[in-house]
Order: structure tokens, then C-alpha cells, then sequence
């Protein structure tokens, strides 16, 4: 379980590095380069998942895959509940966040270039550096959420579907916690909790009386973050060399 865990966010280390480069090394738009690598990685996978498959089976050249067994290894127990793995490590992944961030020297310095990078690098902060390792870290938590939408899901995923735009979600979530660690965990449990409901709607007998089809809370997500974002990204306050390529002459 933990091997499959620590393959995915190295991956996504490893793949965070096209990021870096260009955005930092080249001074790339972050957002272009950024939908770019979101297209490829969809369409990465699908290539590796059908070279797996046809490899097992010559007659086999779809890119889904089927863990019903292995599933089972990232269900934890306690005290007859059922969770996942994933959620003590989220619940981790979110007090080193925020202790990295605000007791560190390398998280200040870290925000630091993220607000002031002229004024870092004129008292000796590496600002690429620092850049370099917000970057590689993000794409470990990136790989980490990767591959938590697919086994906290369904037993069997479809690589051409690929998050189902839940990265983009995941950045509604950003600006909607401020780029806080704590307002963003908040954040993500208002998004999850009505992601739930379009899989456990059915069970809820007033929900399920409401005859409302199942498209409409699978929609719910997205259309909340719609909703939101229309309300707080006016006030919302990014880091203020967001998007910025660093340049040591500029003051």
C-alpha cells in the first residue's frame, strides 16, 4: 500500500519538474504550461496503462484497470469504521503543512519568495531554490491526490477519464481558502461533502424521494464552486508574485 503511495508522489515530483523548468528556468506562462501538462498526463497514462495491459494480454488493449483486491489494503479499522488510509494521511499532510509554513525558516522563506521575491533574494535567499522546492513538493501532494481520487473511488478506473476536471476544482478550493492550509482543508470538505452525495444520494431516503436525476449531484461540485467563486474571488488575496517569473534586476 505505502509502495503504491510513495510511486505516486514521486511521480508526481518527477513530473512537477517540466513545471518548474519552464516556469522558472525559461519564465513560461504557468498557466499555459500548466493545461499543457494536464492534457499529457491524461494522455501518458492512457499510453502506459494500455502497454501494461497489452503486455499481461495481446487481446487486451483498453486503458482500464481493475483493483478490487488490492483495494482492500488501503481500508484501515477502528473501532468497527472503515477508512482509508488516505484520510490519516491527509489529516498529517495538513498539520506539516501548516507547521512547515509558519515554524520553519525554509516555509518563511518559502512565502517569502512567494510574496517578495526581490526582496528574498536581497538578503540572501535562493529564490530559485526556494521556487524549485515549492514546485517539486506540490507535485508530490498533486501525485498523492492522484491517486487518492482512484482508490477511495470505484474498483475499477478508466484512464481516458482522467480526474474529471477535479484539478481545477482543486484550485476553486485554493483560492476559496485563501492559500491558507487550514482554510483550504475546510474548504475541501465543503467540495467533498457534496462530491459524496452524488455517491451516496441513494441511501438517503429524503434525497433519493427528490427524484432528482443522478447527473444533477454529480454536477453539485462543480457548480458550488461556480457559486463561490463568484462571491469571494474579488476579495480573495493570492500571494503577490503568483505567476510572476523572478528576475534579480527588478525591485
Amino acid at each position: 500500500m505505502f509502495i503504491v503511495l510513495a510511486v505516486a508522489i514521486i511521480s508526481g515530483m518527477i513530473y512537477s519538474l517540466l513545471l518548474a523548468v519552464a516556469a522558472i528556468n525559461f519564465s513560461a506562462d504557468q498557466t499555459i504550461v500548466g493545461t499543457a501538462m494536464n492534457m499529457l498526463a491524461t494522455a501518458g497514462s492512457v499510453v502506459i496503462v494500455k502497454a501494461i495491459n497489452t503486455a499481461q494480454n495481446p487481446d487486451n488493449v483498453s486503458a482500464t484497470i481493475t483493483y478490487i483486491a488490492p483495494k482492500k489494503a488501503f481500508i484501515l479499522s477502528i473501532f468497527g469504521l472503515e477508512i482509508n488510509w488516505v484520510v490519516p494521511i491527509t489529516i498529517l499532510c495538513i498539520i506539516a503543512a501548516y507547521v512547515v509554513l509558519y515554524k520553519t525558516r525554509f516555509g518563511l522563506r518559502l512565502m517569502a519568495c512567494g510574496e517578495f521575491p526581490q526582496a528574498a533574494g536581497s538578503v540572501g535567499i535562493n529564490v530559485f531554490k526556494s521556487r524549485y522546492a515549492g514546485v517539486i513538493i506540490s507535485g508530490g501532494l498533486a501525485g498523492l491526490g492522484g491517486i487518492t481520487y482512484i482508490i477511495t473511488g470505484v474498483s475499477e478506473w478508466r484512464f481516458e477519464y482522467g480526474v474529471a476536471g477535479f484539478g481545477f476544482l482543486a484550485l476553486a478550493v485554493m483560492i476559496f481558502g485563501q492559500w491558507k492550509p487550514t482554510r483550504i482543508a475546510i474548504a475541501a470538505l465543503l467540495f467533498g461533502l457534496f462530491r459524496a452525495l452524488s455517491n451516496v444520494y441513494s441511501g438517503i431516503d429524503l434525497l433519493s424521494n427528490l427524484n432528482i436525476p443522478s447527473n444533477v449531484y454529480n454536477m453539485m461540485p462543480y457548480v458550488i464552486s461556480l457559486i463561490v467563486l463568484a462571491f469571494t474571488s474579488k476579495n480573495s488575496r493570492a500571494p503577490k508574485a503568483e505567476g510572476l517569473p523572478y528576475d534579480k534586476g527588478m525591485r
